[in-house]
């Protein structure tokens, strides 16, 4: 049978090898082992014995080799054919069998001299797992764990072994960096084969990574020059790059995970860079999440400044990874203001933690986020700090107090102690200085002496500001730039780009509404005020319910100017405005030549035939004499009334808190102002609704309200008031107004009519007589039917 004939060829081949001192019956004992791993149509034995041969023997095989090392026919083979023969047996077969046979035979070497050649053999197969194709074997768990063992394991099993005969390539301090060496070839041939539509997987190349760093060799592995460095420049500008080494990170263990990410971020200089390595992993995994946010800024504080500000300035460097900044501001905080900490952590700790406070505070623009968290944090961790009776603690506790109440804008009195500056306080001060990387990636150099001067003296001044491309730019522009020109150009696209891209500002819609209502022209720009309040509406009209509940809302909170109330109630009167107006399609030039040119008519003169019909028709229009004309254009189409649906949106929330005084606002006391425009605005919504199916329930509900200022002392208001009577009877269908609002409409006739003949206001004297007239006429249609 086939495999009975396989073995004892194999064992006549090796019984060669052991007795044969013919260099000739060596050679060809060789060349028959090696004929069962060749592959191909060349190839004179069967695929059936060549498989059996890899399954049962190879492995025999090479453990044989490997015994024999020392043998002498193994010396009496030249360079030449030894590099044929002996390596070919163990390059050509499967690689696991391999490196699993050559790993045994490492715990039987006595010394290195004859053996060099099986241990680079050996390190050869450990790394040609982490390159594509090879990445580890699919079959079996336990043999790749095993491979990945061997492959981290190494440096100590040849240390135990050999000791003081080991070999420099060997030790730690040159086995990592080649390590990392050929985890970067096999990243960049996962990266070629992506840009060539192949997709490669990293677990294998993952697993050896956290098994590395988790057996503590992070240090050489991550701080060669070859691993973080190459990164950071191949993240640079390729994104097929920097998508393969976020895949390499979410590839790692969860148990790794800790140990990868704390010799990663010591060894990257800059928070772009290490954003450019790891992407948003914070924010999909939980352990990297809990290392990146905690641990490394809570629990362990070794490190040095510079981890701190790569790990607090990678989180403020994305939008997305910013809501874990301010809850990284939070902990930090209480943790430097907690009592308990102070008495009992090092004190090692507590500078760690005043460093960290510091930095994510030089972060934030603090007044529009919790400046009452962080003035109670102040107040108690400076008590807490003060109080102590170690010197360096009551420093600590001072400097952060200067710092903090520096960047809260609370008054005009800053914070100031006296104490001897040393370095640990001149350190501390600095953080709230903003800091420069002056390392950067290297850039090719060349000499400005071999450039040919060119002529410039026509050339124009060009802005160094461009205008967003993206509404998310925009955002960012009005939240954090301190560029006059930047924020111009921000605010001049910022209305176009919410109404050319819907869905990008439904996501953004309140918080940049947020941001441009508490936004202030400290620039003095052009035309600021109309710029902000036409976004404003857009933001309304694009995403109306979200951004209308938002204003209506902060209307009556706290901490608002009389000024921004007032643009709440003009941003969502032009909203409802336009909602309420048939929609106007805006089209391109493109668009209105196609369209004229599907109907026959052509922009210019030679493009097309005109139809002789037409030619004809409108020659007897032109000669024709009409003494009256009919309609010439056909009746405007009928469009949805995109306000009536929201129109409760507009009006109810309004009415609720109007009857709270608050600290910083009456509406039914001193600010009669705002109380005659909300009413005003009350009117216009109620306008707008006409024919609406709220409009009954509306006009009961404002009927209501102005019913009890109508008597108000101040003109401005009985204007309102009346103005907003005038919107209801227009707006509610007559032949109902009698049966909704009975009574009422009674009452309202007799108040109206005394303020037609006694209110010393001519206005509204005049307001009071059209509602008269509107009213009467309303009565009398119900009273005819």
């Amino acid at each position: 049978t086939e495999p009975s004939l396989i073995r004892s060829v194999v064992a006549q081949c090796l019984r060669t090898l052991t007795t044969s001192a013919e260099n000739k019956d060596v050679i060809t004992a060789l060349q028959t082992l090696q004929s069962y791993l060749d592959e191909g149509s060349d190839s004179r034995i069967p695929s059936v014995q060549r498989a059996e041969f890899r399954r049962v023997h190879f492995t025999r095989t090479l453990r044989f080799l490997v015994s024999n090392i020392q043998a002498d026919w193994v010396h009496s083979l030249k360079a030449q054919q030894r590099k044929e023969l002996w390596d070919g047996l163990f390059l050509k077969g499967p690689a696991d069998q391999t490196l699993l046979v050559l790993m045994e035979g490492i715990g039987e070497l006595r010394s290195v001299g004859s053996d060099e050649r099986h241990l680079y053999i050996t390190v050869y197969f450990l790394i040609i797992f982490l390159i594509p194709p090879f990445t580890g074997p699919s079959d079996s768990p336990q043999l790749r764990e095993t491979l990945q063992g061997r492959i981290v394991g190494l440096p100590d099993l040849l240390a135990n072994k050999l000791q003081l005969n080991n070999k420099p390539l060997f030790l730690p301090q040159q086995y990592y960096p080649l390590l990392a060496t050929e985890i970067l070839s096999a990243l960049e041939n996962v990266c070629q084969a992506l840009r060539n539509g192949t997709d490669c997987s990293l677990t294998f190349v993952a697993q050896v990574l956290g098994k590395v760093c988790v057996q503590g060799q992070s240090g050489e592995f991550w701080h060669s020059v070859t691993m973080a460095p190459r990164l950071s420049i191949h993240t640079r500008s390729d994104m097929v790059w920097q998508r393969v080494c976020w895949k390499l990170l979410q590839d790692v263990p969860q148990r790794c995970m800790e140990s990868v990410l704390t010799g990663l971020v010591q060894s990257v200089s800059r928070p772009d860079i290490l954003g450019r390595i790891i992407g948003n992993i914070v924010l999909t995994n939980k352990k990297a999440q809990f290392v990146i946010t905690h641990k490394l800024l809570l629990l362990q504080y070794k490190y040095e400044t510079r981890v701190l500000r790569v790990l607090l300035g990678y989180l403020a460097a994305d939008r997305e990874r910013r809501p874990l900044l301010i809850q990284v501001l939070r902990a930090v905080s209480q943790a430097w203001a907690n009592p308990s900490a102070v008495k009992h952590t090092p004190i090692e700790q507590q500078l760690y933690v005043s460093k960290a406070l510091l930095l994510s505070v030089n972060l934030f623009e603090l007044y529009l986020f919790f400046c009452s968290d962080l003035l109670q944090c102040m107040l108690g961790g400076m008590q807490s700090h003060l109080d102590s009776s170690v010197v360096r603690i009551r420093h600590m506790g001072m400097v952060v107090g200067e710092c903090l109440s520096s960047r809260m804008d609370i008054s005009e009195t800053k914070l100031k102690f006296e104490y001897d500056q040393d370095d640990e306080t001149r350190e501390l001060l600095s953080l709230m200085t903003a800091h420069s990387d002056d390392e950067s990636d290297p850039e090719p150099v060349s000499s400005d002496d071999e450039l040919t001067p060119y002529d410039m003296s026509d050339d124009q001044e060009m802005s160094a500001a461009s205008p967003p491309r993206y509404l998310r730019d925009c955002l960012e522009t009005l939240i954090s730039s301190e560029d006059p020109m930047r924020v111009e150009l921000s605010l001049i696209a910022a209305e176009d780009l919410v109404r050319k891209n819907v869905f990008a500002a439904r996501e953004i819609s309140v918080e940049l509404t947020k941001v441009l209502l508490h936004m202030e022209n400290k620039y003095n720009l052009n035309n600021f005020l109309v710029l902000r309040q036409a976004t404003m509406v857009a933001l309304t009209v694009i995403d109306c319910i979200p951004v209308t509940q938002y204003l209506t809302t902060e209307f009556y909170s706290l901490n608002y100017s009389l000024r921004q109330r007032l643009d709440m109630l003009e941003v969502l009167v032009f909203a409802a405005r336009e909602l309420s107006s048939p929609v106007s399609e805006k089209r391109d030039p493109s668009v209105g030549v196609a369209a004229t040119g599907s109907s026959g008519l052509s922009p210019y003169v030679n493009d097309k035939p005109v139809d002789w019909r037409q030619e004809v028709e409108k020659r007897i229009q032109s000669k024709t004499r009409r003494l009256r004309k009919g309609v010439t254009q056909p009746a405007p189409e009928a469009t949805p009334n995109r306000y009536a649906p929201v129109a409760g949106h507009f009006f109810f929330p309004l009415l609720r808190n109007y009857d709270r005084p608050q600290v910083t606002f009456d509406l039914l006391g001193s600010d009669h102002l705002v109380l005659g425009r909300l009413i005003h605005t009350l009117g216009v919504f109620m306008h707008l609704a006409v024919n609406a199916p709220v409009a009954t329930q509306m006009g009961r509900a404002l009927l209501d309200f102005v019913w009890s200022v109508r008597y108000h002392v101040d003109q401005t208001v009985r204007r309102g008031v009346l103005f907003a009577v005038c919107s209801l009877l227009m707006s509610v269908n007559s032949q109902n107004l009698l049966a909704d609002f009975g009574d009422q409409l009674f009452e309202t006739r007799s108040w109206l009519a005394d303020v037609a003949e006694a209110d010393p206001d001519g206005d509204c004297r005049d307001l009071a007589v059209q509602s008269l007239v509107l009213l009467d006429k309303s009565l009398k249609k119900q009273l005819q039917n």
